[in-house]
């Protein structure tokens, strides 16, 4: 085990130093809260507190410092990783600035709606413990908010080989794993739980109708769909569903209609309005493809280094390659002589080319095509 943390230190520190500004410095807070945490209680004064976030105590601060207050190593590990991991896979495609707001959007919006969410259990259970003794904080949030992401940009890609695992199914299974911890007793809180559904749906509602980018705002392609999340067997009354709810919210102005657009890069500025087309999903489909290009040619590289077999067979050429030259200039072979005229019984050898024989002293073709032997007619 020893001999594998430099090797895991030294990739950790490569992956950290290729990373930018904003990267660095969220690690760099989280590091320095998790050793503040050795000192005070850091959960109860940066996370969130249902009940002192509410008037009359607004703790409003504690929306954005609770997303990188850990209490223990391993969750500072998982909350430095995942903010690595975004710098790697998502800060190419959207930059460090969208990077950050997305962040703080994801953050402080899971707050925001875990600690209501609370306030609404008090007020059906009348539970103090519900508004005082619950406390949010960690990378819960921004996971959920990350995975909805990574489902948006790279859906396809294979997470785990065995059992096989891609990133549109990640989001559901990690909610899933995290409520059989709950049940499981090995949670001793359902702030995660809660942290997590509402940073997924706080990211997925960015991404979906808020985001700008070159192309617009926000993403309408089906593949991004809110029935996308759950299995085949409930997407069609899930998008029942989720579309009685948009409709609702585009009425009182809350979601503006979309339109889905496709620009076929004409010289004119014609954009085609396609159901089910977007340039969200153009993009995604041309980085698959280009993922496949790259191994298929990565293969052809590496059959390629083996040694080449033309050289060989050239060798086997030369070998059996068949002399075609005649063996005399006169087109005559030495060792065969003419037929003798006193023997008794001998062999005729006809030379021919083109079906003539050739006179024996006139010119002499370059080369012979045919030899055939006949048995001599013996003498009585």
């Amino acid at each position: 085990m020893n001999r594998y943390l430099p090797v895991a230190r030294q990739h950790f520190l490569a992956a950290l130093a290729s990373t930018s500004v904003v990267v660095k410095s969220i690690s760099a807070v989280v590091v320095l809260l998790y050793l503040l945490s050795w000192e005070v209680n850091a959960p109860f004064v940066l996370g969130v507190t249902p009940g002192y976030l509410f008037p009359p105590n607004f703790w409003v601060w504690t929306l954005v410092t609770h997303g990188v207050v850990e209490q223990h190593v391993w969750g500072v590990a998982a909350n430095v990783g995942t903010v690595i991991a975004c710098g790697r896979l998502l800060e190419p495609l959207w930059g460090a600035l969208e990077l950050l707001i997305f962040f703080a959007v994801v953050n402080i919006s899971a707050g925001l709606l875990a600690g209501f969410s609370y306030l609404l259990t008090y007020v059906a259970t009348f539970d103090l413990d519900y508004l005082f003794d619950v406390h949010i904080h960690g990378v819960a949030g921004f996971l959920g908010g990350v995975l909805v992401a990574l489902k948006q940009t790279m859906g396809d890609t294979t997470v785990l080989r065995v059992p096989q695992v891609r990133f549109k199914a990640a989001p559901a299974l990690v909610l899933l794993l995290l409520a059989l911890l709950r049940l499981s007793g090995l949670l001793d809180s359902s702030a995660p739980l809660a942290a997590y559904s509402y940073g997924a749906l706080s990211g997925w509602v960015y991404l979906r109708f808020y985001q700008r980018h070159s192309r617009g705002r926000g993403d309408m392609s089906d593949h991004f769909a809110f029935a996308s999340f759950f299995p085949e067997a409930l997407q069609p009354a899930v998008g029942l569903i989720a579309g009685l709810v948009h409709s609702a919210l585009v009425k009182v102005k809350l979601c503006r209609k979309m339109v889905k657009r496709y620009d076929v890069g004409a010289p004119s500025s014609i954009t085609i309005s396609l159901p089910g087309t977007d340039p969200q999903d153009a993009e995604r489909r041309r980085q698959l493809a280009l993922k496949a290009l790259n191994e298929r040619l990565k293969r052809v590289e590496d059959q390629s280094a083996w040694p080449s077999m033309d050289d060989e067979e050239d060798d086997d050429d030369d070998e059996v390659r068949t002399d075609t030259q005649p063996l005399l200039p006169g087109g005559r072979d030495p060792s065969f002589s003419s037929r003798p005229a006193g023997g008794t019984a001998g062999a005729s050898i006809t030379l021919s080319q083109g079906g003539s024989v050739p006179p024996l002293g006139g010119a002499q073709h370059p080369e012979t095509s045919i030899i055939s032997f006949e048995d001599a007619p013996s003498k009585s």
